[in-house]
């Protein structure tokens, strides 16, 4: 997980518990703040590194930090009941530089594509961010054994976004409609707003079937509809 993370000056841990993994990521990055809301895990781990200068250990909320303004990364074992908190508080801090995230498998499936589908939060983020499935992790390597298998999940800020911002309105208002399911496919819902010749020879142009179900679009077709429609 540390390998999948990579280096970075700075990189924040949510629930970083006794600290297996807090070390792994210090031997990489400068400087690892290490958020714990259990007070037995954070003093453990606060007086096992107590004289590590790379570690930085925080008793509290992860969710509740606030974001740094430097470019920043973020890896964790996180708590899977929170797991969509913590991914919409990656997603929404501007320094962002990646989220590496031990998630259920069906989740970073979901979100990465893998099942050959894409989530709607994959397809509204991703002229920002990249979504990949980084790594499987069985149920028999955690103690007691969980009943899922569990992934890695990478979350990547793209340098240069693949819109503009003075377009992310528009973005969002295409990507929620489209989502609706209104008669049945993406090509039939998008025929109900926009002129239907217009909408087939976008479809035609993006190389994206007539019938294609929305979740089954890639976002970057998603993308190449959405400019030859603005």
């Amino acid at each position: 997980m540390a390998r999948a993370a990579g280096s970075h000056e700075l990189l924040l841990e949510p629930g970083a518990g006794e600290g297996a993994l807090t070390l792994a990521l210090a031997e990489s990055c400068a400087r690892v703040v290490a958020y714990e809301i259990d007070p037995r895990y954070a003093g453990r781990l606060a007086v096992r590194t107590r004289d590590d200068d790379r570690i930085e250990v925080v008793r509290g909320d992860f969710l509740t930090t606030r974001v740094p303004r430097e470019p920043f990364a973020v890896a964790g074992n996180i708590p899977y009941s929170i797991t969509s908190r913590i991914v919409d508080w990656c997603l929404r801090a501007p320094a962002l530089t990646s989220a590496t995230l031990l998630t259920q498998l069906e989740y970073a499936r979901k979100r990465s594509g893998d099942f050959g589908r894409w989530s709607k939060l994959t397809v509204l983020t991703w002229p920002g961010h990249s979504w990949e499935l980084a790594g499987r992790v069985g149920r028999e390597s955690f103690r007691p054994v969980p009943a899922v298998d569990s992934a890695l999940l990478r979350i990547t800020s793209r340098p240069v976004p693949l819109l503009d911002g003075g377009r992310d309105a528009a973005w969002r208002e295409f990507v929620e409609y489209g989502f609706t399911g209104l008669g049945g496919s993406l090509r039939a819902s998008l025929r109900m707003r926009y002129a239907p010749r217009r909408v087939d020879a976008a479809f035609a142009e993006a190389r994206v079937e007539r019938d294609a179900v929305v979740a089954f679009v890639h976002p970057d077709r998603w993308l190449t509809l959405f400019e030859l429609l603005h």
